[in-house]
């Protein structure tokens, strides 16, 4: 789960790390009233949104006084900001955040995130603060410096010292990254987070470490530890289609293609993209409905499903363990009569009851394709694709 910046920075505050002064604002007014509120001085407006690269979009401007704010406000609030994360699409800008404009020396980069092949954290830095962070791994990688955390030592106050050295710092500074970077550390682990990056993390003119940005997301299934976070949660930020699939329990993420997948656990479904791209094709989904799925969540699959315009004709790939395959058959043969699904459909099942399934889908008078293997599925169901 994904939150804003203003969102993110009230978090990390808890846990001693030093933000500037700010408040999110719906209205220009509002960003107007902040911007006095906050002496009155220069005062930064900024687009939040799910998305980095905001800045080079128009969605961050420098306002010198609460009248600039409130002209900036006036023309960011509204807008569809598209950067390179948000897709040719956009986002569109429904709340600012107003924060003090702050004296810059230095940019940093600061971030952590879950590392799976050593199966710990990993806490990021590079003295090109500012830039995005893929593009100084592809072009400068030896400007980022790493260290590991075991998760049951966590980072040690010795690999912050070393992580500060690499940053060129020294004197006080180096005992004031070696807190900041410990306090995000224990706000990562605490938070049950996902990743949390500070890009750019500010030396500003007092020689203090500030994080001028925040981007912090969290691991979905530790919600349930964290009940207080769910109503930072901003669905208009989602896809539509992604947050009703969410209802029901679904594993639902948007693509690009048009063919769409419905198939029972990730592994399965990621090799039943693949091989929907083998076959020539395209898939516009990634949708798991789980070893466990009755008929119900079966037709609001599809009912999902076929809601994206997009999609051209559907696989259904399973393996009838736990699902078994005339639950699936049911359900399928349900949702089809009650929706009227109007592209081709192409069904490959094995396990459980695949001969009752088979049967049911025969018996059905529905016009279904049928598959024995996934490769003849792909095939079939990019040739009716088209």
């Amino acid at each position: 789960m994904k939150i804003h910046e203003f969102q993110a920075k009230g978090i990390l505050s808890k846990y001693g790390v030093a933000v500037p002064r700010g408040k999110s604002a719906v209205t220009a007014a509002e960003a107007k009233a902040i911007a006095q509120e906050l002496g009155g001085g220069v005062v930064v407006v900024k687009a939040q949104i799910h998305a980095g690269g905001r800045g080079k979009g128009g969605g961050v401007k420098v306002a010198k006084n609460p009248d600039e704010a409130f002209d900036y406000a006036s023309k960011i609030l509204g807008m569809t900001l598209v950067t390179h994360q948000t897709g040719p699409e956009g986002k569109l800008v429904q709340r600012l955040l107003i924060e003090e404009g702050m004296q810059i020396t230095r940019e940093l980069y600061f971030g952590i995130v879950l590392d799976r092949s050593t199966q710990m954290p990993v806490v990021m830095v590079s003295p090109d603060g500012g830039m995005e962070i893929e593009k100084v791994a592809e072009e400068t990688p030896e400007r980022i410096f790493k260290a590991f955390a075991p998760p049951a030592l966590g980072l040690q106050p010795f690999q912050a010292r070393q992580l500060a050295f690499a940053l060129g710092l020294s004197g006080d500074q180096v005992g004031k990254a070696v807190k900041m970077f410990l306090a995000l550390y224990q706000a990562f682990i605490a938070t049950d987070a996902s990743m949390i990056e500070i890009n750019p993390l500010i030396v500003n003119g007092a020689g203090d470490l500030i994080a001028l940005d925040a981007k912090v997301a969290f691991d979905d299934s530790a919600m349930y530890r964290h009940a207080d976070f769910k109503e930072l949660r901003d669905i208009s930020e989602e896809d539509p289609l992604e947050v009703e699939a969410s209802k029901f329990s679904l594993n639902y993420i948007k693509l690009d293609g048009t063919i769409g997948c419905m198939v029972n656990g990730a592994g399965l479904a990621m090799a039943t993209m693949d091989i929907i791209k083998l076959a020539g094709g395209e898939p516009a989904n990634f949708l798991d409905v789980g070893g466990g799925a009755n008929a119900e969540q079966i037709k609001n699959a599809f009912r999902i499903l076929m809601s994206d315009k997009a999609v051209k004709a559907v696989l259904i790939n399973i393996f009838g363990g736990i699902l078994r395959c005339d639950v699936l058959a049911a359900g399928v043969i349900a949702a089809v009569k009650d929706l009227g699904v109007p592209v081709p459909i192409v069904i490959r099942m094995e396990g459980t009851n695949v001969e009752l399934g088979k049967q049911m889908l025969k018996e059905s008078g529905l016009n279904f394709s049928t598959a024995d293997t996934m490769s003849e599925a792909a095939t079939k169901v990019v040739a009716l694709g088209k």
